[in-house]
Protein backbone atom coordinates (compact mmCIF):
# COMPACT_ATOMS: atom_id res chain seq x y z
CA UNK A 1 0.00 0.00 0.00
CA UNK A 2 1.60 3.22 -1.29
CA UNK A 3 0.62 6.64 1.01
CA UNK A 4 1.78 9.83 0.85
CA UNK A 5 3.25 11.24 4.42
CA UNK A 6 1.29 14.63 5.75
CA UNK A 7 4.31 14.93 8.42
CA UNK A 8 7.43 13.62 9.34
CA UNK A 9 7.29 10.03 10.53
CA UNK A 10 10.75 9.04 12.65
CA UNK A 11 11.79 5.84 10.55
CA UNK A 12 9.61 5.85 7.75
CA UNK A 13 9.99 9.35 5.69
CA UNK A 14 9.36 12.72 5.85
CA UNK A 15 6.23 14.98 4.50
CA UNK A 16 4.96 14.69 1.11
CA UNK A 17 7.59 11.49 0.99
CA UNK A 18 5.52 8.91 -1.13
CA UNK A 19 6.08 5.51 0.84
CA UNK A 20 5.20 1.93 0.95
CA UNK A 21 3.56 0.12 4.11
CA UNK A 22 2.15 -2.54 5.18
CA UNK A 23 -2.07 -1.92 4.67
CA UNK A 24 -2.36 -2.73 8.02
CA UNK A 25 -0.17 -0.12 9.45
CA UNK A 26 -1.31 2.95 6.66
CA UNK A 27 -5.40 1.85 7.33
CA UNK A 28 -5.19 1.33 11.00
CA UNK A 29 -2.54 3.80 12.53
CA UNK A 30 -0.98 6.49 9.85
CA UNK A 31 -4.17 7.44 8.06
CA UNK A 32 -6.48 7.37 11.01
CA UNK A 33 -4.08 9.67 13.21
CA UNK A 34 -3.91 12.23 9.88
CA UNK A 35 -0.02 10.94 9.32
CA UNK A 36 -0.30 9.98 5.93
CA UNK A 37 -3.59 9.88 2.82
CA UNK A 38 -3.35 7.28 0.44
CA UNK A 39 -1.44 8.10 -2.45
CA UNK A 40 -4.00 8.07 -5.24
CA UNK A 41 -3.17 9.05 -9.31
CA UNK A 42 -5.35 12.37 -7.95
CA UNK A 43 -3.37 12.85 -4.65
CA UNK A 44 0.07 12.28 -6.63
CA UNK A 45 -0.86 14.77 -8.70
CA UNK A 46 -1.79 17.35 -6.49
CA UNK A 47 1.35 16.58 -4.50
CA UNK A 48 3.19 17.37 -7.56
CA UNK A 49 1.26 20.77 -8.13
CA UNK A 50 1.94 21.77 -4.08
CA UNK A 51 5.56 20.99 -4.22
CA UNK A 52 6.51 23.06 -7.64
CA UNK A 53 4.26 26.14 -6.05
CA UNK A 54 6.16 25.41 -3.12
CA UNK A 55 9.59 25.63 -4.85
CA UNK A 56 8.46 28.79 -6.95
CA UNK A 57 7.35 30.60 -3.63
CA UNK A 58 10.78 29.12 -2.30
CA UNK A 59 12.92 30.67 -5.33
CA UNK A 60 11.30 34.15 -4.88
CA UNK A 61 11.78 34.11 -0.75
CA UNK A 62 15.77 33.13 -1.15
CA UNK A 63 15.73 35.88 -3.95
CA UNK A 64 14.04 38.63 -1.89
CA UNK A 65 16.73 37.78 0.58
CA UNK A 66 19.38 38.00 -1.86
CA UNK A 67 18.08 41.45 -2.91
CA UNK A 68 18.28 42.13 1.27
CA UNK A 69 21.58 41.17 1.41
CA UNK A 70 23.27 43.51 -1.28
CA UNK A 71 21.96 46.67 0.25
CA UNK A 72 23.16 45.42 3.69
CA UNK A 73 26.75 44.87 2.49
CA UNK A 74 26.83 47.67 0.76
CA UNK A 75 26.05 50.45 3.84
CA UNK A 76 28.40 51.62 6.59
CA UNK A 77 27.10 50.90 9.38
CA UNK A 78 28.67 52.70 12.92
CA UNK A 79 27.74 52.06 16.40
CA UNK A 80 28.05 54.31 18.79
CA UNK A 81 29.92 53.14 22.39
CA UNK A 82 30.97 55.23 25.44
CA UNK A 83 34.20 54.58 25.29
CA UNK A 84 37.16 55.64 28.40
CA UNK A 85 40.40 58.00 27.41
CA UNK A 86 42.39 54.81 26.36
CA UNK A 87 40.44 53.08 24.23
CA UNK A 88 38.36 50.88 25.53
CA UNK A 89 34.65 50.24 25.51
CA UNK A 90 32.60 50.29 28.83
CA UNK A 91 30.82 46.75 28.51
CA UNK A 92 30.60 45.52 25.03
CA UNK A 93 28.58 46.21 21.87
CA UNK A 94 25.92 43.31 21.59
CA UNK A 95 23.27 41.87 19.04
CA UNK A 96 20.72 44.55 20.51
CA UNK A 97 23.10 47.25 19.38
CA UNK A 98 24.07 45.90 16.82
CA UNK A 99 20.49 45.52 15.69
CA UNK A 100 19.27 48.82 16.99
CA UNK A 101 21.64 50.58 14.31
CA UNK A 102 20.33 48.45 11.31
CA UNK A 103 16.95 49.84 12.45
CA UNK A 104 18.50 53.31 12.20
CA UNK A 105 19.19 52.76 8.82
CA UNK A 106 15.84 51.21 7.62
CA UNK A 107 16.71 47.43 7.59
CA UNK A 108 14.40 45.62 10.55
CA UNK A 109 16.27 42.69 11.81
CA UNK A 110 15.87 40.31 14.22
CA UNK A 111 18.83 40.61 16.79
CA UNK A 112 18.47 36.42 17.30
CA UNK A 113 19.89 36.16 13.33
CA UNK A 114 23.13 38.51 14.16
CA UNK A 115 26.02 36.79 14.79
CA UNK A 116 29.43 38.63 15.99
CA UNK A 117 32.01 37.09 14.56
CA UNK A 118 35.11 38.60 16.31
CA UNK A 119 35.69 38.11 19.55
CA UNK A 120 34.54 40.02 21.84
CA UNK A 121 33.63 43.66 20.81
CA UNK A 122 35.62 45.86 23.74
CA UNK A 123 37.69 48.67 21.71
CA UNK A 124 37.44 51.09 19.01
CA UNK A 125 37.50 49.50 15.76
CA UNK A 126 36.15 47.62 12.62
CA UNK A 127 34.40 44.32 12.95
CA UNK A 128 32.38 41.80 11.01
CA UNK A 129 28.50 40.39 11.59
CA UNK A 130 27.08 37.65 9.77
CA UNK A 131 23.56 38.06 9.09
CA UNK A 132 20.93 34.83 9.15
CA UNK A 133 18.54 36.02 6.45
CA UNK A 134 17.81 32.74 5.24
CA UNK A 135 19.36 29.22 4.68
CA UNK A 136 21.68 29.58 1.73
CA UNK A 137 21.46 33.63 2.25
CA UNK A 138 24.24 34.73 4.98
CA UNK A 139 26.10 37.83 4.37
CA UNK A 140 28.89 39.16 6.27
CA UNK A 141 28.36 42.70 6.82
CA UNK A 142 30.89 45.30 8.60
CA UNK A 143 30.38 47.43 11.03
CA UNK A 144 32.28 50.39 13.20
CA UNK A 145 32.57 50.95 16.74
CA UNK A 146 32.93 54.29 17.55
CA UNK A 147 32.91 56.71 20.96
CA UNK A 148 29.29 58.52 21.16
Amino acid sequence: MEVILKEDVKGLGYKNDIVKVRPGYGRNYLIPRGLAILATESAKKMLAENLKQAAHKAARIKQEALDLAERLTATTLEVPAKVSETGKIFGAVTTIQLADALASKGFEIDRRKITILDAEIKTIGEYSMQIDLHKEVKPVVKFKVVSA
